[in-house]
């Protein structure tokens, strides 16, 4: 989760929004991104999918299966969805969708419970990991006097 924070605050240091990842297999990382969406223009940049499409080009294909993302925040509707494609195992989230909504972002408030439960996902969600760190991201996010939601 550490590093995944780096790599957000990475981000914001180059304007973008306050959301990174990690994803690690047997111990190792594979990849760590963090949000793009305004240096891309691409609304599907987010921190997870971009980690995601880092991790399949490092492994040469499209399956993550045995890997773990680390997420600052819980994953949007969308990210679960490209979480579970991938066969990711397991999502270990900081921050809660909440806070990003308090922060001003345009939130889809469905928990990644949900999104397990009526999708049928064996995804193993861990919630709480450096919780206060991650959510102080969006306040350094807000300091850093470019801050632009979505």
């Amino acid at each position: 989760m550490r590093l995944a924070i780096a790599k957000t605050r990475e981000g914001i240091a180059q304007g973008q929004t306050p959301f990174g990842a990690c994803i690690v297999r047997e111990g190792k990382v594979i990849a760590c991104g963090h949000n793009q969406v305004w240096a891309t223009t691409d609304i599907t940049a987010h921190g997870e999918v971009q980690t995601i499409r880092q991790a399949c080009q490092a492994v040469g294909g499209v399956s993550l299966s045995g890997a773990t993302i680390y997420s600052t925040t819980e994953p949007c509707p969308m990210c679960f969805s490209a979480i579970h494609w991938a066969g990711i195992t397991r999502i270990v989230c900081g921050a809660e969708i909440a806070d990003a909504e308090a922060a001003g972002f345009r939130e889809l408030v469905i928990p990644n419970e949900i999104m397990k439960r009526e999708g049928k996902s064996p995804i193993v969600i861990e919630r709480g990991c450096l919780r206060e760190e991650c959510r102080k991201l969006f306040e350094e996010w807000k300091a850093a006097g470019r801050s632009r939601s979505y």
